[in-house]
């Protein structure tokens, strides 16, 4: 067979680049068509890259951590034949890193070890870790340099400007402190904790999707003063509809129902009537968003957590809503979603229920304004009224927990968000049909 080029994928119109986290096969192994052959990372999301072509890994262009542009070549895949004749050159073995970055790693002494991923959550190349280390820099330090790459990323050019003038008082261990978004101009270095470990303690390195994490959710607070608003919700009326209904629901449209997509057209119906929730901040003004992209944050298996995005979500009815809930949800699961999947939120709904809790208190998925947490639905004695009086009964009851930034919504405005989605939810009709 020719030679086969297994090419970098596009993975989205905001995505131009990826970042080679892990080789699933090496040199000589067989390969079969569709068949997983390496991990890439964006700033998005993690994903994989399956073969084009059946056959033999000949080789592999670009080593783990290496950033590859989209459309460039990362693996050649031949016959067994080709495989053979490969191996019987000396440099066969090896794995091919670009040639302008071999060359100058050649001679590299390391001194401190730089991470392919650092806790920001950056990317550095192996020919700038090899400077780095070469000179001594530590990764704090190198994180203080400014990149002029793509995102901030520090370049070959970056690292050798620097040098001459570099500040030889700058410590090892100095905190530097990372931010994104509106608020990185204004971010201040935060005081390094001291940590003291005892015997039998295990040290656990985060993951990059952790690390990303993490960064968003403190830039997020330090971007946004959180106010959350509560109001609890009977949940009667859709549950015993749900009952009713769910079997025949799986039998026709080959999908399980959910409360997810229920509560998610009540979230739409309330952004429509309240279109100030579904802004984002820029500066001093306010983007008021056209299209209603609704986020549902997911836990993985990892325990990391994910946040696909439903398009245009006030276009679909009940059914097109849990079709577009369920598959975004089994895809996040099986490492399955592409990097515009979860891109272009406007607000996000997060379900804390699912795990046994009755309410939360979320963090604002930037550069969103609000977040919705749902809590479980629980039995309660509750007072109702009826034709001949009060009286007691037993409800569904659910907790909604509305956390909103207070820069541009205000307490009414939140107020009523929720209180407006958990009228929807209580007046859902009991008749209505699938």
């Amino acid at each position: 067979m020719a030679q086969v080029e297994l090419i970098m994928p596009k993975m989205g119109e905001s995505v131009a680049e990826a970042t080679i986290t892990s080789w699933l096969k090496e040199v000589g192994d067989t390969i079969e068509a569709d068949e997983s052959l390496v991990e890439i990372a964006t700033d998005k999301v993690d994903s994989e890259v399956p073969s084009t072509a059946e056959g033999i890994l000949i080789k592999k262009l670009y080593n783990e951590g290496d950033v590859v542009q989209v459309g460039q070549a990362i693996a050649i895949i031949g016959s067994e034949v080709e495989a053979a004749a490969k191996s019987s050159t000396p440099q066969a073995a090896a794995v091919t890193a670009p040639i302008a970055e071999t060359a100058s790693v050649a001679s590299v002494v390391a001194s401190e070890k730089i991470n392919t991923t650092s806790d920001s959550g950056k990317f550095y190349s192996p020919l700038v870790k090899s400077i780095a280390e070469k000179e001594g820099i530590s990764m704090n330090e190198l994180e203080a340099i400014n990149g002029s790459g793509k995102e901030g990323r520090v370049t070959k050019k970056d690292i050798l400007d620097y040098l001459p003038n570099r500040n030889t008082t700058v410590a090892a261990d100095t905190p530097v402190a990372i931010a994104s978004g509106p608020a990185a101009s204004q971010a201040k270095p935060a005081p390094k904790a001291s940590i003291s470990i005892n015997a039998g303690d295990e040290i656990i390195e985060m993951d990059r999707m952790r690390k990303l994490i993490a960064n968003h959710m403190v830039m997020s607070k330090q971007t946004s003063p959180h106010v959350t608003s509560y109001v609890e919700a009977d949940m009667t009326n859709i549950v015993n509809w749900r009952n009713k209904v769910k079997d025949g629901f799986l039998a026709i449209e080959n999908e399980k129902i959910t409360f997810t997509p229920i509560i998610m057209e009540a979230i739409v119906k309330a952004i429509k009537d309240f279109p100030m929730i579904n802004v984002s901040v820029d500066g001093d003004t306010i983007i008021k968003r056209k299209n209603i992209n609704l986020g549902m944050a997911t836990a993985l298996p990892s325990g990391n957590l994910i946040v696909p995005v439903i398009k245009n979500a006030d276009q679909l009815n009940l059914v097109g809503m849990t079709k577009a809930v369920n598959d975004l949800a089994n895809r996040a699961r099986n490492n399955a979603l592409v990097p515009d999947d979860i891109a272009g939120g406007t607000y996000t709904m997060t379900n804390v229920g699912s795990f046994g809790n009755v309410m939360g208190t979320p963090i604002i998925n930037q550069p969103q304004v609000a977040i919705m947490a749902v809590g479980a639905i629980q039995k309660k004695p509750a007072v109702i009224e009826t034709p001949a009086g009060d009286a007691i009964a037993i409800r569904h009851k659910m907790f909604l927990s509305h956390a909103y930034d207070h820069r541009v919504v205000d307490g009414a405005l939140g107020g009523m968000f929720v209180r407006r989605v958990a009228d929807y939810l209580e007046q859902f009709d009991i008749n209505r049909e699938i």
